[in-house]
Parts: structure tokens; C-alpha cells; sequence
């Protein structure tokens, strides 16, 4: 007797979501739209993600090195993150999501860190699913961060391990990356969650960020269980 085996969900699914100023170039149209379309397109990627049961959802928005970008670009982002954490918050408590905003403080307005302790605040006991905002992140600082941590702590050197490090990443509830999705065309990670993709699948993707649809959440989930997982076996 043929007993069919189910198809397996991912726990976390992390997003380099790249190509939004090139989807606005190519629409010729400013690049603050582009910014604007790729935001609208995390709600719809992330939702049904949760709806197919997949529990960590991490969004990379913004990177340590971002701040390079014009100032007025800049400024922009920083009003779209605090759209997400003010004004569209009510979308995560109308569909039970939990937020996290992972990443370092410096450089950040106050109005922005109050935010994000706000939203963190409401939306705590969420169980529909999390979705981790990395937001002026970079995953080498985040390791470096986390060894302060440890060294602050007065730990021994032989009582580190590499689950204590894993213990004071940010938010050490965030599992590690059991997929990474890029869009956009570049297949590189950019300093994005580097210790959770130790042993994390890839996939890399020409489709910019801004035309990502639903149906591409069935073909990321189809394409993860073609992929055999050995972590080293």
C-alpha cells in the first residue's frame, strides 16, 4: 500500500528582497515607488507563508551599509519603517502576527526605537506566525554583538560555545534559516543572517522583489522539498 508522504514546511524562511529601484526604473517611475510596491509585496509573501504553516517569516530591509544610499532615499525608508510599525501595525494584530525587529540602535532616530519597542510590545503574544524585520542589520555585527555580550557577561573562554553565542544573537527566539530567497538576480547573501544560514538552502531568483506573488510562495515551498538537507551527514 502507497502511503503518501507529506510535503515538509520549513520552519524559517528569510527574504533578500532586492530589485525595487530597478523595478521602479524599469516602470520609469521615482524610486521611492519602487521601495513603496516592494513593501506591499512582504504582506501578501509573508501571509501566506504563515497560511501554509510556515512559523518565521525574516525580512531584510535594511542593511548596515544602506545608510550609503542619498539622503533623501534614506529618509524615505525610514518612513516606510515606521508606516510598518506605526500605522500598518494593525494589519500583524488583525491577522496574529507577531513582529521582531532585529538589528543595532546606532544611527537610528529615537522616534523609530520607541516604535519598535512599542510594536514588539503589541504584538508579543501573537501565535500566528513572526515575522523578524532585520532593520540596520548585518550579520556580522550581529556576531560581534553577541561575543560583547558574552565578554560583558565575564564568561571563560572554555564555557564558550557555539550555543551560548547562538543564545545572545538578536532575538534568540528566531530559529535558524532552514531556506534563504533572493530576488533580484545577485546570488550573494550580503551579510544577512549569517549564522542562522549555516546550514540553511538557497535560492536565488531573477524576478525583482516588487513582481513576487503568491504563487511564487508555492513554488519556493515546491522547490524546498526537492532539496535534500544533510546538515554534514
Amino acid at each position: 500500500m502507497n502511503t503518501k508522504v507529506e510535503p515538509e514546511v520549513p520552519k524559517h524562511i528569510g527574504f533578500i528582497i532586492d530589485g525595487n529601484r530597478r523595478w521602479a526604473k524599469k516602470h520609469g517611475i521615482p524610486t521611492y515607488e519602487g521601495h513603496l510596491a516592494g513593501y506591499n509585496a512582504i504582506y501578501d509573501i509573508a501571509k501566506t507563508l504563515f497560511d501554509a504553516g510556515v512559523g518565521f517569516v525574516s525580512i531584510y530591509v535594511f542593511s548596515t551599509e544602506n545608510w550609503k544610499r542619498s539622503e533623501n532615499e534614506v529618509k524615505k525608508l525610514m518612513g516606510l519603517v515606521l508606516r510598518l510599525l506605526k500605522s500598518d501595525l494593525h494589519i500583524f494584530q488583525e491577522n496574529n502576527i507577531k513582529l521582531l525587529v532585529l538589528g543595532a540602535t546606532n544611527h537610528v532616530d529615537q522616534k523609530i526605537l520607541d516604535a519598535i519597542v512599542e510594536a514588539e510590545e503589541q504584538t508579543a503574544n501573537n501565535t500566528g506566525g513572526t515575522m523578524a524585520v532585520c532593520f540596520n542589520y548585518g550579520g556580522q555585527l550581529e556576531i560581534a554583538d553577541a561575543v560583547k555580550k558574552i565578554v560583558n557577561a565575564k564568561v571563560a573562554p572554555g564555557d564558550i560555545t557555539p550555543e551560548l553565542v547562538e543564545q545572545n544573537l538578536y532575538a534568540p527566539e528566531v530559529p535558524p534559516l532552514d531556506m534563504v530567497v533572493r530576488t533580484g538576480g545577485d546570488q550573494r547573501i550580503s551579510n544577512f543572517m549569517l549564522w542562522r544560514s549555516a546550514y540553511s538552502e538557497f535560492l536565488f531568483l531573477d524576478k525583482l522583489w516588487p513582481d513576487m506573488t503568491k504563487d511564487d510562495v508555492t513554488d519556493i515551498l515546491n522547490e524546498y522539498n526537492k532539496r535534500h538537507r544533510r546538515f554534514g551527514g
